[in-house]
């Protein structure tokens, strides 16, 4: 007998991959419509273009990348969606015509370069209206039964929800033998154990996920039909394994005494390769980043002067690699002596010990150039875990595990956490930050590093710092 038949969806990783090769199909397809319909002759889809063409699609996936049209959650509204696309396209005309070295030298009717432009818009945003109308929409959901203890339902469903609205968890079995007075949870719909097959049938439901935290607990009755399931090629999964691939965070909160299973840290850690050229590009960037600072600097005295009124930089003591304090060297945003009657304390949203102008180095993220400085110097990298006070170090390392695990490798200007998270001032923020943080050091390398690069541009650009 065959497994459950399940319905059509569409993993992460496949959209993403979607979104990016429609987005070069369309924009090839406008092409074609202008070479034939327009008499466009700048640039055509010929063996004599090929460079052009990558450069082009390259410039469209890293603009792409930087104005969020690959955003899966900003991808399903069309507004939001519309706006990027401009950007996109907007950014990636400019950066083509600047670089005729590897693209075609400007043609001679400039009302040609309008119709490029109107191409690239309209080409990806009717695809962008496609994908909304199709593919993100509920019919291609993944339909996800959930077994589970209900003591812990609700911190295992919120974060799946969150992250990937098309993974639709339908209800839950409750595999534990319930009490003589059962807490329930109302988030969900919840199944009885013998209704686990024919639920699965009626729904189309397309994997189990199991998120027992003592396989134990797991009822005999519940147990057998999961085996049988197996044996029939039906999708089982773990929780924690899920929750990573979903999230992109390490779930510490659900790791016990066997957190080495959890920990397989990056081969990249240990690659003397990876490591020579993650610390050269470090070199590199701190070099032209403190350059550039130094262009920057007559603007930024004249605004500490009228602004800030006080001394242009500070130092604080953070805790590095391996658990090393060093000074971190920055541009001072606050008040002088800011801690001087509340002592050590995160900085909040609407913080009053930040200053107008510190507020606005803040949000550009200028009041990071001086730390290129600490990344010459060895101290910092450009990508890693934010480096933490030793007095919030030690206060979260009592309350969250594995919290000075992140001290494995040297703290970073951005990184995994600050590009997915907002700034952290509680407790339950720095959890979520260091299972972002764990999931950098875990799966690190040189592909999850552009990555991070681009969404720090992002943030920048949409001038989301605090």
């Amino acid at each position: 007998m065959g497994g459950p038949t399940k319905d059509i969806h569409f993993e992460i990783s496949e959209r993403k991959v979607l979104l990016r090769l429609m987005d070069l199909g369309m924009v090839l397809l406008g092409l074609c419509v202008l070479e034939y319909g327009f008499g466009f002759g700048y640039l055509t889809i010929d063996q004599e273009h090929t460079v052009p063409l990558v450069v082009l699609g390259l410039y469209i996936m890293v603009f792409g990348t930087i104005f969020e049209i690959y955003d899966l959650h900003k991808s399903s509204k069309l507004d939001t969606t519309f706006r990027n696309v401009v950007l996109t396209a907007s950014t990636v005309v400019l950066f083509y015509l600047l670089t005729p070295f590897f693209t075609p030298f400007l043609p001679e009717k400039r009302l040609q370069i309008v119709y490029f432009y109107v191409a690239l818009i309209v080409g990806i945003f009717l695809w962008r209206v496609a994908y909304t109308t199709f593919v993100s929409s509920p019919r291609f959901n993944k339909k996800v039964l959930l077994v589970g203890e209900i003591s812990n339902m609700e911190n295992i469903v919120r974060p799946l929800k969150d992250s990937d609205p098309n993974y639709r968890i339908i209800g839950f079995i409750n595999c534990e033998a319930e009490p003589d007075a059962p807490v329930r949870f109302k988030g969900l719909k919840e199944y009885r154990p013998e209704d686990l097959i024919p639920v699965i049938i009626e729904e189309r439901v397309s994997e189990v996920l199991v998120a027992s935290f003592n396989a134990e607990t797991i009822m005999p009755e519940i147990y057998h039909d999961l085996m049988m399931l197996l044996e029939r090629g039906f999708t089982i999964r773990e929780y924690t394994q899920v929750y990573e691939e979903v999230t992109h965070r390490v779930p510490i909160q659900f790791i016990g005494k066997d957190f080495y299973k959890y920990f397989p840290f990056s081969r990249s850690n240990q690659n003397a390769l990876y490591l020579f050229f993650h610390r050269s590009f470090d070199m590199v960037f701190a070099s032209l980043g403190l350059l550039i600072g130094v262009c920057f600097l007559p603007f930024v005295l004249l605004g500490n002067a009228l602004g800030n009124r006080g001394p242009l930089f500070y130092k604080q003591e953070r805790v590095g690699k391996n658990g090393v304090p060093f000074h971190i060297v920055k541009l001072r945003s606050m008040v002088v002596n800011a801690e001087r009657n509340c002592g050590a304390k995160w900085a909040d949203k609407n913080d009053s010990r930040i200053t107008k102008f510190g507020r606005f180095l803040r949000r550009s993220r200028i009041d990071e150039f001086p730390q290129f400085y600490n990344v010459l110097k060895g101290d910092m990298s450009i990508i890693g875990p934010r480096p933490e006070r030793p007095y919030f170090v030690n206060e979260l390392s009592q309350v969250i595990p594995f919290y000075e695990t992140r001290h494995v490798i040297r703290p970073g200007l951005t990184g995994w956490a600050q590009i997915n998270y907002r700034y952290g001032a509680t407790i339950d923020d720095s959890l979520t930050k260091l299972q972002y943080d764990l999931y950098y050091i875990k799966h690190r390398s040189f592909f999850l590093d552009l990555n991070i690069i681009l969404k720090t541009l992002s943030t920048i650009v949409y001038y989301r710092g605090q």
